[in-house]
C-alpha cells in the first residue's frame, strides 16, 4: 500500500511545480543573448516621410497675479495687447500708457504629429519672452501656430500648468523650479493636416537612426525572411528600400508586421563619451582595457596674502605704509603607479578605474592618456 501525501506535501509540490513553470516561461520569454541583443525594427528605423512638424506662435497670457511683463522694458507686450483689443472692437487711444502687470508675452511651441487630422488636440509649451516674474495661474489667449511655410496649422488656448512656486517679500525671494514656462495639455486644436507620402509609389524607405551597415543588412534579412526573398534591399548604411502593397489597408498591415520583426544585432562599437563641462563619463558594454600602468597625482598651489602695516618711530619722520605679506605653499600628493590588468567586461573596467581613486575630472585626463597609449580599446568622444 503506497503512503498518502499530506496536504502540506501536496501544497509544497504545487509550489515547486509553479516555480518550475515560471522558470521555463522566463527562459522562453526572456532569452539570454550573450553576443547580441534583439531590438525590433521600429526601434532602429523609421519610415521616410512619417515625421512630426514643428509649430511656433506668439501669444498673450492674461490673468497673472501682478507677475506679468513691465511694459517699459517689454514694449511688445503692450503692442500685442493693443492689437488683440482692436480685433475685439476695443480702440485704445494713441499714446495711452497701459500698465499691464497681469499680462505677459509668450512664445508657444508644439509638435504636429504625423497623420494628425483637423479637430484633434496636441500639447503645447509656453515660454515667456519678456520680463514676467511668473506665469503661474495665467491663461493663454487664442494663438495661431504656424509651420515653416507660414501657414496656420493649429490654434492654442487654455490654462497653463507651471510646475513651480515662488514668493518674495522685503527683498527676500524663494523660488522652486522654473516659473517662466509651462505647458497646456491638449491645449491646441489642429486646423490643417500635413500630407504624408506613405501611399505613394510601389516601395517604402526605412531610414536607420544611425549609419551602420550591419544594422541595414540585419533589417533587410529580417524582412526578407518574413515576407519573402527580394522584398527588402539595403541601399547603404542608413537606407533600406522595401517593396510594399499598393492598397492603403494592405500597406498599413504590411508596415505593422515588419516594424515588430526582431533583429539580431552584434554588440555596438566600443565607445566612451566624456563631458568636460559636467565631468560625466559614460561607456558601453563593448569597452575593454589592455594591460597598462597608471600613475596620477595632483599638484596644488596655495597663495595667501596678509596685510602688514609699517609704523615708523615718532622721531623718525617717516610715513605709515600699508603692505602685504604673501605666503606661497606648494603641495603635491603622491601618485603611486597602479597596474591595471586586461579587462574584457564592463564591470572589470569600472572596477579597475575605481581603484585609481580619481575624481570624475581626473578620470577624463586618465582616459585620454590611456587612449593615446593604446590601452583603452574604445572610441573616445568628447561632448
Amino acid at each position: 500500500m503506497e503512503p498518502q501525501e499530506s496536504p502540506f506535501e501536496r501544497r509544497l509540490l504545487g509550489v515547486a511545480t509553479a516555480i518550475a513553470a515560471l522558470v521555463a516561461l522566463a527562459a522562453v520569454a526572456w532569452p539570454v543573448h550573450g553576443a547580441g541583443y534583439q531590438p525590433r525594427i521600429k526601434e532602429v528605423a523609421s519610415v521616410a516621410g512619417v515625421r512630426a512638424n514643428q509649430l511656433t506662435g506668439y501669444g498673450i497670457v492674461v490673468g497673472l497675479d501682478g507677475t506679468g511683463d513691465q511694459t517699459a522694458q517689454a514694449p511688445f507686450t503692450g503692442q500685442g495687447m493693443t492689437a488683440m483689443l482692436q480685433q475685439m472692437g476695443v480702440n485704445v487711444p494713441p499714446g495711452t500708457q497701459m500698465q499691464l502687470k497681469n499680462v505677459a508675452a509668450v512664445l508657444v511651441t508644439a509638435q504636429l504629429p504625423a497623420f494628425a487630422q483637423p479637430g484633434q488636440s496636441i500639447d503645447v509649451s509656453v515660454s515667456s519672452i519678456g520680463n514676467a516674474k511668473s506665469l503661474r495661474g495665467g491663461t493663454l489667449i487664442a494663438s495661431p501656430l504656424k509651420g515653416a511655410d507660414g501657414q496656420i496649422y493649429a490654434m492654442a488656448q487654455g490654462t497653463l500648468i507651471v510646475g513651480g512656486a515662488g514668493a518674495s517679500a522685503g527683498g527676500s525671494k524663494v523660488q522652486i523650479n522654473h516659473l517662466s514656462g509651462g505647458r497646456i495639455p491638449q491645449g491646441a486644436t489642429v486646423e490643417r493636416s500635413v500630407p504624408t507620402p506613405l501611399a505613394q509609389g510601389d516601395a517604402i524607405q526605412l531610414d536607420l537612426q544611425s549609419s551602420d551597415f550591419a544594422t541595414a543588412r540585419a533589417v533587410a534579412q529580417a524582412i526578407n525572411g518574413a515576407k519573402g526573398e527580394g522584398t527588402a534591399q539595403a541601399v547603404d548604411g542608413r537606407v533600406v528600400r522595401v517593396r510594399a502593397p499598393q492598397a492603403p489597408d494592405e500597406r498599413v498591415a504590411f508596415l505593422a508586421d515588419i516594424e515588430n520583426l526582431p533583429l539580431t544585432l552584434a554588440t555596438p562599437a566600443a565607445r566612451v563619451v566624456v563631458n568636460p563641462r559636467t565631468g560625466s563619463v559614460v561607456m558601453n558594454q563593448s569597452v575593454t582595457l589592455s594591460p597598462c600602468a597608471v600613475a596620477h597625482g595632483s599638484l596644488s598651489v596655495t597663495i595667501s596674502s596678509t596685510p602688514v602695516v609699517s609704523q615708523p618711530n615718532a622721531l623718525a619722520g617717516g610715513q605709515t605704509v600699508a603692505a602685504e605679506k604673501a605666503d606661497i605653499a606648494i603641495t603635491q600628493q603622491g601618485g603611486s603607479v597602479i597596474q591595471l590588468p586586461e579587462s574584457a567586461k564592463l564591470a572589470d573596467v569600472v572596477k579597475a578605474l575605481n581603484s585609481l581613486g580619481a575624481t570624475p575630472q581626473d578620470l577624463l585626463a586618465i582616459l585620454q592618456a590611456m587612449k593615446s597609449a593604446g590601452a583603452l580599446n574604445a572610441e573616445l568622444e568628447v561632448l
